[in-house]
């Protein structure tokens, strides 16, 4: 005889229409190190816990830049300067003669990772602003 299961055990799923999609890869990226740093301090990531329901696991957002870095459309040097802002919680100043370097790097890494973000639904709405595209 099986038993069934009871109400308060079962997952809650939510349907991909429910799900709010971050609005640039930017963002999208600094959830996702937010994630990984809780998880590496011990928390348990489930989904649908957070203040929003997301459209994908931290992982994602992460398989998705290390598929950019086995098609070498980035190098190691894109995932430090990643990593390390992210860590962080912002982004490098482009002004800043110090952070110019990383700052070039990170705009460079978060535009290709944008549209395979695009493509899974993770990211929505307008594009990622380029520098060139910020000229006059």
């Amino acid at each position: 005889m099986a038993i069934a299961p009871r109400p308060q055990h079962s997952p809650v799923l939510h349907s991909i229409t429910q799900s709010e999609p971050f609005r640039s890869a930017e963002e999208a990226w600094f959830w996702t190190m937010a994630a990984l740093v809780a998880r590496q301090d011990g928390a348990r990531i489930v989904a649908g816990r957070g203040s929003a329901i997301r459209p994908c696991e931290p992982d994602d957002v992460v398989r998705c830049l290390d598929r950019l870095y086995r098609q070498r459309r980035i190098d190691l040097s894109h995932g430090r300067v990643l990593r390390r802002w992210g860590e962080r919680g912002y982004s490098p100043n482009l002004h800043a003669p110090s952070e110019r370097g990383d700052a070039a790097l990170w705009r460079e890494a978060l535009s290709r990772l944008e549209w395979p973000l695009r493509i899974k639904g993770i990211v929505v709405g307008p594009g990622f602003a380029t520098v060139t595209s910020l000229r006059p």
